[in-house]
């Protein structure tokens, strides 16, 4: 299975990477250990969207806070890089896929990230991932 993260990436050339309680949507939640994971440096947060491609090598369910009846999973994750992008791929250039049923996989991605714009964690579709790779 594939995953993409949305969040801060400081150092996109890092060689490793932990994300502490990252919010899953659409899927995310199932992440582990082997599977490939896109990294999207979010542009709330300065980034410039698609910077590397990894492996997780650990994943861990962060516990609910007690009380609360609604929460959004969240998951703890370390990703070791494989490759970086060579394209640029962000808000700006999937902005432009908003009709939602087309099936095309920068509609996919922009639904996912950038229609509710939130750091999150999501699963991605064999396409989406197929995509993601040829900026590799």
């Amino acid at each position: 299975m594939a995953y993409a993260i949305k969040t801060e990436i400081e150092d996109p050339a890092a060689e490793t990477f932990v994300f502490a309680a990252q919010k899953t949507m659409y899927g995310g939640k199932r992440i582990a250990e082997g599977d490939v994971i896109f990294l999207f440096a979010s542009e709330n947060e300065g980034g410039q969207g698609l910077v590397a491609r990894g492996v997780v090598t650990s994943s861990e369910a962060t516990p609910g806070r007690p009380g609360l009846e609604r929460q959004t999973p969240r998951v703890t994750v370390a990703v070791r890089r494989t490759a970086l992008a060579t394209r640029r791929l962000g808000r700006n250039e999937l902005k432009r896929f908003k009709d939602w049923k087309d099936g095309r996989p920068e509609t996919e991605l922009n639904f996912k990230f950038y229609r509710q714009a939130t750091n999150k964690i999501v699963d991605v579709s064999d396409e989406a991932s197929a995509f993601l790779n040829s900026f590799f």
